[in-house]
Order: C-alpha cells, then structure tokens, then sequence
C-alpha cells in the first residue's frame, strides 16, 4: 500500500521488464504515462489500472492525499525501478486524449 501526499509529482519512471497493477482506496489523482507522458488518466477509489511493462509514467496528485494498493510482477519490487529524469512541461499534455491535470 501506498500513500501519496496532495500536491505531488512523481518522477517519471518505468518498471523495466516487469508489469504493474495500481487499485486506487482513496482520493483521486492522474496519472501521465506514455514515451512522452502524453496521456493521462483520472483514477478515483475504486479505480483499478493496468501499467504494461516498460510503459513511462507518473502520478500527479491534486488537493486531496491518494491511497493505493500497488501490485507488481517484480519479486524484487524497486530494483526493476528506472527514473526517466525530468519531466516535461504540463503543456505537452493538455491536448491529450483524456485530458491533464491543470496546475
């Protein structure tokens, strides 16, 4: 389980070779994933969504903290763990297919 403070950005990042199951229990957050970060998604508790391997992404949180409960294929957890350094600008995704969070 994780928790996620309101007002954050994660770095982006992929889990080399290994896939990843997110189940949203509390509050509501983006998430950008992508080569670019060019898609984002808004999960809400009770969302569930699936991150194919390899596949960049990063939460974005808004006013709210975000509960989840992550699962991966990794036994290992954060070694397969890659940080993709800088982020890009929010404007890279505001005309994405499901829209971006605003800040």
């Amino acid at each position: 389980m994780v928790t996620v403070p309101p007002h954050t950005e994660g770095t982006p990042h992929v889990h080399a070779g290994h896939e990843s199951g997110i189940y949203v229990v509390r509050g509501t957050h983006t998430i950008r994933y992508g080569q670019a970060l060019e898609f984002s998604q808004v999960l809400e508790a009770g969302d569930m969504v699936y991150i194919p391997a390899d596949v960049p992404h990063m939460p974005v949180t808004a006013d709210e903290e975000v509960v989840a409960i992550v699962a991966r294929t990794d036994p290992h957890e954060q070694e397969s763990v890659h940080l993709l350094g800088q982020r890009p600008p929010l404007e890279l995704v505001l005309g994405g297919p499901a829209g971006a969070v605003r800040r």
